[in-house]
C-alpha cells in the first residue's frame, strides 16, 4: 500500500458496525485524535444536545488539521465530508451490525462506554435495534449518494476481514 498521506478521516456506517473500535485502532497507527459524535451530541441521561451547539462543537474538530471523527449523523455527513481527506464506510450485513449492539449492550451493561457521554447508561433499547434494522433501507442509500458526490477519497468495507487487513497495511 502506499503512503497513507490523509489527515482528516471520516469513519461511518450502521451502529454496531465497529466505527469507535476502528477508530482507535486506525489512530494508533497514525497518532491523531479520535472524536466520538455521540460524545458530542449526547449530554447526560441521554439528553440530546441543542443542534445549534451540536454543530459548533463538531464544527471546532472539523477545522483542526488532523482528526478522526467517528459516527453517523446523517444531517452533518455532507457538511463533514467537506472537510474529510478520506472516508472509510463499514458496510456490513444486519446481523453483524445487530451482533455487534448486543455485544455491547453486554459489555458496557449498566455504565457509559468510553466512546458516549458520561451519564448515559447503555441498555437493552428496542427503538435503537429496530434503528439498526432499518439502517441498509433508510440511512445507507443517502451516505451512498453523498459519498459519490463528494470529492473525498473513500473506501467501503464489506466485512470485518476487509477493514483488518487494510489497518494491518497502512504505516508499515
Amino acid at each position: 500500500m502506499k503512503k497513507f498521506d490523509y489527515k482528516r478521516i471520516l469513519i461511518v456506517g450502521c451502529p454496531g458496525a465497529g466505527k469507535s473500535s476502528l477508530s482507535l485502532e486506525v489512530a494508533k497507527k497514525l497518532n491523531f485524535p479520535v472524536v466520538h459524535l455521540d460524545k458530542l451530541y449526547w449530554l447526560p441521561d441521554w439528553v440530546k444536545r441543542d443542534r445549534e451547539e451540536f454543530y459548533g462543537l463538531m464544527e471546532v474538530e472539523l477545522l483542526k488539521t488532523e482528526w478522526i471523527i467517528e459516527g453517523n449523523f446523517k444531517s452533518s455527513f455532507s457538511h463533514r465530508l467537506k472537510y474529510a481527506d478520506f472516508c472509510i464506510f463499514l458496510d456490513y450485513k444486519v446481523s453483524v451490525c445487530e451482533d455487534g449492539v448486543r455485544k455491547r449492550v453486554e459489555k458496557y451493561a449498566g455504565m457509559s462506554r468510553p466512546d458516549m457521554a458520561e451519564g448515559c447508561i447503555e441498555k437493552e433499547d428496542p427503538e435503537f435495534i429496530e434503528f439498526v434494522k432499518n439502517f441498509r433501507k433508510t440511512i445507507r442509500p443517502k451516505m451512498i449518494r453523498a459519498l459519490k458526490n463528494s470529492k473525498c477519497a473513500k473506501i467501503i468495507f464489506k466485512n470485518r476481514k476487509q477493514a483488518e487487513k487494510w489497518l494491518s497495511k497502512i504505516c508499515n
